[in-house]
C-alpha cells in the first residue's frame, strides 16, 4: 500500500462528495467527538443540530475539527482533516440568506437531518427540538490516500 498526501484541492472535492463525518470540540482539557452530517459549500461545511453538548461547547471555544473517510478496503482509502471555526447561524433577518443556504444544501443530502433532529431523552427529560444551523469555517485541511502498491490486487 502507497499514502499518497492529497492536494487542499483534491480535500475539497472529497468534502464536496461526502456526507458524514466526524466532529471534535473542546471544553478545557477535555475533547468531545460526535458524528454529523454536513454538505461542503465554498470553504465551510454547513450544517445543523439542535442544543446540546456539542452546541454549548462550540458556543464557548469555536475552534474544531472535523474527519470524513471513505474506507473501501485495508488497502484504499481517504482520510481528510479539516480545521475550522464554528459560526451559528442565528433565526434573525441579517442571517437568513445564510440560514436558507445552509437548508438547501443539506435538504439536498438523504437523512441531513439525523441525527440532530430526532427525539432525543436526556436525563429523564425530552430536549427540545430547536433547530441550531451553523457553518465550519475550512481555515486548514489535510488530505491522504492510500492506494494498493502497483501489482498488489486489493
Amino acid at each position: 500500500m502507497l499514502i499518497q498526501e492529497m492536494t487542499w484541492q483534491a480535500s475539497l472535492d472529497f468534502l464536496a462528495r461526502t456526507q458524514l463525518g466526524r466532529l471534535a470540540c473542546a471544553q478545557g482539557a477535555q475533547p468531545y467527538v460526535v458524528p454529523i452530517y454536513f454538505s461542503y459549500n465554498n470553504d465551510h461545511l454547513y450544517t445543523f443540530s439542535t442544543v446540546g453538548q456539542k452546541i454549548e461547547w462550540m458556543r464557548a471555544n469555536p475552534l474544531v475539527c472535523v474527519e470524513a473517510d471513505e474506507v473501501l478496503s485495508s488497502e484504499l482509502w481517504i482520510s481528510v482533516i479539516v480545521f475550522g471555526r464554528f459560526q451559528e447561524l442565528p433565526d434573525v433577518p441579517e442571517w437568513r440568506s445564510e440560514r436558507s443556504l445552509a437548508h438547501d444544501l443539506l435538504q439536498r443530502k438523504a437523512m441531513w437531518w439525523e441525527p440532530g433532529y430526532v427525539r432525543t431523552i436526556l436525563h429523564g427529560t425530552e430536549r427540545p427540538l430547536v433547530p441550531v444551523f451553523y457553518r465550519i469555517h475550512v481555515t486548514e485541511i489535510t488530505g491522504h490516500r492510500a492506494i494498493p502498491e502497483p501489482g498488489n490486487a486489493v
